[in-house]
């Protein structure tokens, strides 16, 4: 998997793609692809997979863009791209409750919109595991 620079975005932008995934067992899975920003994440949080996409056994993709406060904590958080509104509200919310570690006094922020793509995709159970 690779993550993809944004379109029209500068070439400043911070992407990092997590793929989320929903099995039987409803266990949620992510892997960070990629992540070029200079602020350290303090805490990342993983969307849960909606009940209703799982059911329905529907996939999708969620850009969420946002601001990285002096403090880590994230502001303007906003879908820029979405396949599927049912993965929107998850995504937002774990990028508000997610952390990153907070500039010391003499550090400049770089200005610079992050932004996180969440892939939330089902994973087949071997026949093996549903007995």
């Amino acid at each position: 998997m690779m993550a993809k620079k944004l379109r029209g975005a500068s070439s400043l932008a911070v992407t990092a793609v997590f793929l989320v995934s929903a099995s039987a067992s409803a266990q949620d899975a992510v892997e960070q692809v990629d992540s070029s920003t200079d602020r350290v994440p303090q805490n990342t949080v993983v969307p849960g997979y909606p009940d209703v996409a799982r059911r329905d056994r529907i996939e999708g993709e969620v850009e969420v863009c946002f601001d990285i406060a002096r403090d880590g904590r994230p502001q303007r958080i906003a879908v820029r791209r979405s396949t599927n509104r049912l993965f929107e509200k998850p995504a937002r919310k774990a990028v508000r409750n997610s952390t990153w570690v907070p500039l010391k006094k003499d550090e400049q922020d770089s200005g610079v919109k992050a932004c996180r793509t969440f892939r939330f995709s089902l994973v087949p159970v071997p026949k093996e595991q549903q007995d």
